[in-house]
């Protein structure tokens, strides 16, 4: 799943920062609307895993905005698990733990990482081919305990439409170099939550023309 992408300012790219963390200027935009979704739609508490964790900024954030939730991140770089290990030692969070190498993209992880009560993915799928989205979104069910939440966040086609300039030129750019990925349509993912057990519960519109679908299990 690992690509090296020429991705835009506006994509979620990081930057070396103090102590091995690594910045993402997009995590540190959308942490706090992505923290409010997850405390409004969100189990209380339980078991949490977020899948492509990234930097680290957002687990952090989400394990202390949300203290009775166990939060488990994952990410398949190395780098990057070296940041999210960083961020978490200067958090000192006790409900933040040492992230999971996992390829969410690979068939089979659900049977060694669940049950959760909530499973996150921000910002992949438009990264990815429609193969590896669908995997996730398969294995997602079958790691979520019965009731278990999926939250779901970022850039998506609507009912087959791009709805704004700067998305039609983002996915251009990501078709450009790889015609295998790009936006998904809402409506295909929704499909594929169906395929997997999961009922969609919410479709929140985020900002900087961002979507949540919310699906329970």
């Amino acid at each position: 799943m690992t690509r090296r992408l020429n991705l835009p300012d506006s994509a979620s790219v990081a930057r070396p920062g103090e102590g091995g963390k690594l910045f993402a200027p997009s995590a540190e935009r959308n942490a706090g609307p992505i923290c409010d979704l997850v405390e409004r739609y969100g189990p209380p508490r339980g078991r949490a895993l977020e899948l492509a964790s990234g930097t680290g900024q957002h687990a952090v954030a989400l394990a202390r905005r949300m203290p009775e939730l166990d939060w488990q991140p994952s990410e398949i770089d190395e780098g990057r698990r070296a940041s999210i290990r960083a961020w978490g030692a200067e958090a000192g969070l006790p409900n933040l733990r040492a992230p999971l190498a996992l390829d969410a993209a690979r068939p089979g992880w659900a049977a060694a990482h669940g049950p959760a009560d909530l499973i996150l993915l921000v910002n992949l799928l438009h990264l990815i081919t429609e193969a590896e989205a669908r995997t996730i979104v398969a294995e997602t069910g079958r790691a979520l305990a019965p009731g278990g939440i999926f939250i779901l966040y970022g850039p998506f086609m609507r009912a087959g439409e791009l709805t704004s300039e700067g998305d039609a030129r983002f996915h251009e750019s990501l078709k450009t170099q790889d015609p295998e990925i790009g936006y998904k349509d809402d409506f295909d993912v929704i499909d594929w939550m169906m395929a997997a057990g999961l009922d969609l519960a919410h479709a929140i519109e985020m900002p900087a023309n961002n979507l949540s679908l919310i699906a329970r299990r």
